[in-house]
């Protein structure tokens, strides 16, 4: 295939590595800066520096941006992608995005397939992008109204790049689950190293501190928008982790050892039963 990676940051970037290394597809980037895609050329990461002109001359199309910049991309575009080909977005939320980029494909006479990559690193731009990031990892995928060959055609691809499985879902309940094991960890992360001891935990901290704190170096306009996006579904998820919180605090205000080993025995079967 003439694959089109829009956005060459980790996530795209990683595509095109990934692509370069795994696969025979022909891959051209595009970015609003030039350095990335210099340094993508030059690493033999794509094929060629490519603009939005070459959209009707490719057959699937990774959108590897923020996800308003995805619709918004597509909205000024779409009458240049080919008839027929793909489009795909990374986005980390999906009830607006497939709602919006479906339209957007009935419009212009392409197929969209939602797909959300579960990996990533902290730190973020092509620099730190990896052939292997995927390597392993869950790729979600959500059909949205595709037919089934262009769901496969997706699945198998990014099963060709390493992906250790493919998890098909809804919009709704991507956003859900997604509010319960991505963003609420890092709100939680964030929290927990604003308090004021953080600055001392030099000396005083070992793998607790790293396990919580680790997804705190967070690119906040990024998550912003995904936090924002996903705003029902979080406050959700959010309400409940308060709730259990709220719960503990109770227990060891009130001296009540019974209560605290119950809610900590509680959480210690839930972890045991999953095997983890």
């Amino acid at each position: 295939m003439k694959i089109a990676v829009v956005g060459l940051g980790i996530i795209g970037g990683s595509y095109c590595k990934a692509i370069k290394k795994y696969t025979n597809h022909y891959v051209i980037g595009i970015n609003r800066s030039p350095l990335p895609l210099e340094k993508a050329y030059n690493c033999g990461a794509i094929d060629k520096i490519g603009t939005v002109n070459d959209l009707s001359d490719v057959d699937l199309v990774i959108l590897g941006v923020y996800p308003g910049a995805a619709v918004q991309f597509i909205r000024d575009n779409g009458d240049k992608i080919k008839k027929g080909a793909i489009v795909t977005d990374t986005s980390g939320i999906k009830t607006e995005i497939c709602s919006d980029l479906t339209d957007l494909s009935h419009k212009y006479g392409f197929t969209f397939v939602g797909v959300h990559p579960m990996a990533g690193k902290e730190k973020n731009g092509f620099d730190v992008s990896d052939a292997d990031l995927y390597k392993g990892a869950s790729c979600i995928v959500i059909p949205c109204d595709a037919k089934e060959e262009a769901v496969k055609l997706v699945s198998d691809f990014n099963l060709s790049l390493g992906f250790g499985g493919i998890k098909i879902s809804t919009p709704e309940e991507h956003d859900r689950m997604i509010s319960f094991t991505s963003q609420l960890p890092h709100i939680l992360a964030c929290a927990y190293v604003l308090s004021p001891n953080c600055m001392n935990h030099k000396g005083f901290s070992a793998g607790s501190y790293r396990d919580v704190s680790r997804v705190a170096n967070i690119n906040a306009e990024l998550w912003s928008e995904l936090f924002l996006d996903n705003k029902k579904p979080l406050l959700k998820e959010l309400d409940t982790l308060i709730s259990n919180i709220q719960s503990m605090e109770d227990a060891i205000s009130n001296n009540d050892k019974e209560k605290l080993m119950a809610l900590l025995s509680k959480g210690h079967e839930i972890k045991e039963a999953l095997g983890e």
